[in-house]
């Protein structure tokens, strides 16, 4: 029987992680909150000394905590790129020519 204290709940990742990608990124970084609720179970499961299910919400937690940071890497990346490339600014002229070059 492995030991309880051992199985990592994952809490603050999926924590940081939702928020980051949610700000960075889009409401997708939402499905980070899946991972908090799993996380929550974790401690729980292990002191009702349910390891097998405690392990696998253990997994589930990181499964989603590595969804929500690959979701808040593509967003902190995009705003990179976007910020490189003249940000809003820079998009509205582009805009603005396409629509004029398709009003010709």
């Amino acid at each position: 029987m492995a030991n309880s204290r051992n199985i990592p709940n994952h809490l603050a990742w999926t924590i940081i992680s939702t928020v980051l990608g949610t700000l960075l990124c889009c409401p997708l970084g939402l499905l980070g909150i899946v991972g908090i609720v799993y996380s929550s179970k974790v401690d729980r499961l292990a002191n009702a000394d349910d390891v097998a299910a405690a392990q696998n919400a253990s997994g589930n937690a990181k499964t989603w905590a590595i969804v929500a940071t690959v979701l808040a890497a593509i967003g902190l990346l995009t705003n990179i790129w976007f910020r490189m490339h003249g940000g809003s600014e820079a998009l509205l002229h582009q805009i603005q020519a396409m629509q004029a070059a398709s009003g010709k």
